[in-house]
């Protein structure tokens, strides 16, 4: 299934701020913050999208940080370190009016 465009771009900024792929300790705090933004389905087609690019542990560590995120909240200071790497790939500190993108730059 296709993903829509503003979900494209944020996997895009994920793949900018994090070309490495995101460590284990960053998961809870970027759903929690991916969470004050999305929808609980858009939070989820995402972190399923990542961990179908890889590892099977990190997939499991990516689906294990969704549950956990709505029971515990990180930190400010976790949430501040994955906020700046997420802006240094190009995510916008405002909140984006993400669903007003045209559907061509799907990611």
């Amino acid at each position: 299934m296709e993903k829509p465009a503003f979900l494209g771009a944020i996997i895009g900024w994920l793949r900018a701020g994090y070309p490495d792929g995101v460590p284990d300790i960053d998961y809870i705090p970027l759903f929690a913050l991916l969470g004050s933004q999305l929808s609980d389905t858009d939070v989820n087609t995402i972190a399923e999208t990542l961990a179908s690019e890889t590892d099977y542990g990190s997939a499991e560590a990516i689906r294990a940080a969704i549950k956990q995120v709505t029971n515990e909240q990180p930190n400010d200071a976790d949430i501040a370190r994955v906020r700046a790497r997420l802006a240094g790939g190009g995510w916008p500190l405002a909140k984006p009016d993400l669903h007003s993108w045209p559907d061509a730059a799907t990611g």
